[in-house]
């Protein structure tokens, strides 16, 4: 991975290339539409509620001054070229959007005459095109230029403030309609998915998978308001699936493992309700997918599984000298399993990154605890599904009891568990432990 610091002259290529598309595609959108007869628009109801904030045309030019600085604050050469390929990928598809389904403004806007802020306004109109609307630039980009500034030390709440001002002054400057702001959300998050940045470095897994979750999110939001719009307000009850995808999207980005357990592995009633969606794909996932349901033993008396069912339980041969280590963020234990052992809840978000420190801190407690154990003594390890989770605490286990080489821990586990997953990126962190 290079991490030298890109040229100036890199810098100012790609901040070039990227203008030049920008510039060609966008006037070409405009010029292209401008010839058609009719071009209709999208509004909701809501919309001519919306305030006219003269003063917002402020944050909202400044979008271009961010577009010129945000190619030089790039660290290292892999950012800037995931930067390029994400602004270039998002100009093309937008501007084949105003092509395609092109829409215009429809608000009256009210005069700035007079005003301090009306030179802005006759600006903007020499040069903007009414007419490419959805997905909305300003705010694929505002969200593109972010993934850069938020890893400055310096500024980084600022620019954060600022960069949300210019998102809403696209509906106050009346520049644009509701619709065309969850088109652009949906697009730059397409763009983090198309382009991961570091896409097989395991500390940035959980930014991966919540781009997954705000990406469907959106895209929900987007349909209860269009469904709502054209069919019923029934379909306003997507907005519950579509704020706990997003919710749930910030807790992978913190690593947030107690999310939903508490440290006792106990989900509380509200989150229960909240979570419900999630919660029950989860559990048809664990109904029909799971693999090794009967315990595979990887040490003498250490065992993995997915988490058990009730009639599971007699694979397990429970007793208060068995101890349970459940690694499953999303369902809790069943409680025959949880009141007849020695159980201990340790989480991990699914598909992941294990955190370091709680991972060594949980193998080196596994390995005394083992060295403790008394002869009618076992451990169960178990995550939900039973593929990657316990696998890769079952490989670090063995490699700490039996002194394994790491490769040798890893074919030996999946000489085991033929079903276990260790994606590329579990590879790196193995080799950190």
């Amino acid at each position: 991975m290079d991490e030298t610091r890109p040229t100036l002259k890199q810098q100012t290529y790609a901040f070039a290339l990227c203008a030049f598309v920008f510039m060609t595609v966008y006037n070409f959108a405009a010029w292209y539409t401008s010839k058609s007869e009719k071009v209709p628009s999208f509004t909701f109801d809501f919309e001519k509620h919306i305030p006219f904030l003269p003063w917002s045309i402020i944050p909202y030019m400044t979008s271009v001054c961010f577009f010129c600085l945000v190619f030089f604050v790039c660290k290292n050469h892999e950012q800037l070229k995931v930067l390029t390929k994400r602004m270039l990928f998002t100009t093309i598809v937008a501007g084949a959007c105003f092509i395609l389904f092109p829409l215009r403004f429809s608000l009256t806007k009210p005069t700035t005459d007079g005003s301090i802020v009306d030179y802005s306004f006759q600006f903007l109109k020499m040069f903007d095109s009414p007419f490419n609307q959805s997905p909305s630039l300003h705010i694929a980009y505002a969200l593109i230029f972010w993934t850069v500034f938020r890893n400055l030390k310096r500024f980084r709440t600022f620019l954060m403030v600022w960069l949300i001002a210019v998102g809403i002054s696209t509906l106050t400057t009346y520049q644009h309609h509701f619709m065309d702001i969850l088109a652009g959300t949906v697009l730059a998050h397409l763009s983090f998915i198309i382009f991961p940045y570091r896409k097989h470095d395991f500390q940035y897994r959980n930014f991966h998978v919540a781009n997954f979750y705000f990406l469907s999110g959106w895209i929900l939001i987007s349909a209860s308001v269009l469904l709502d719009r054209f069919y019923s307000h029934l379909w306003l009850i997507l907005l519950w699936p579509a704020g706990m995808a997003i919710i749930i999207g910030y807790h992978y980005q913190k690593n947030t493992t107690h999310f939903l357990k508490d440290k006792n592995g106990k989900i509380s009633l509200w989150k229960k309700v909240f979570y419900t969606p999630y919660r029950m794909i989860y559990l048809i996932f664990w109904k029909f997918l799971r693999k090794n349901k009967k315990p595979l033993e990887i040490v003498p008396r250490i065992y993995i599984s997915s988490r058990p069912g009730r009639e599971d339980l007699h694979y397990f041969e429970v007793t208060s000298n068995m101890l349970v280590y459940d690694l499953s963020a999303e369902m809790e234990e069943i409680q025959d399993l949880k009141k007849k052992s020695s159980y201990h809840s340790v989480p991990f978000l699914d598909i992941g990154t294990l955190d370091i420190d709680e991972t060594k801190k949980l193998v080196n407690e596994i390995t005394e605890n083992y060295r403790k154990l008394r002869a009618d003594g076992k451990i169960v390890i178990h995550c939900t599904m039973g593929l990657t989770r316990s696998s890769v605490i079952g490989i670090l286990v063995m490699k700490n009891i039996l002194s394994l080489p790491l490769d040798e821990a890893v074919d030996t586990m999946k000489g085991i568990h033929k079903e276990a997953v260790i994606h590329p990126y579990l590879k790196d962190f193995l080799k950190k432990i």
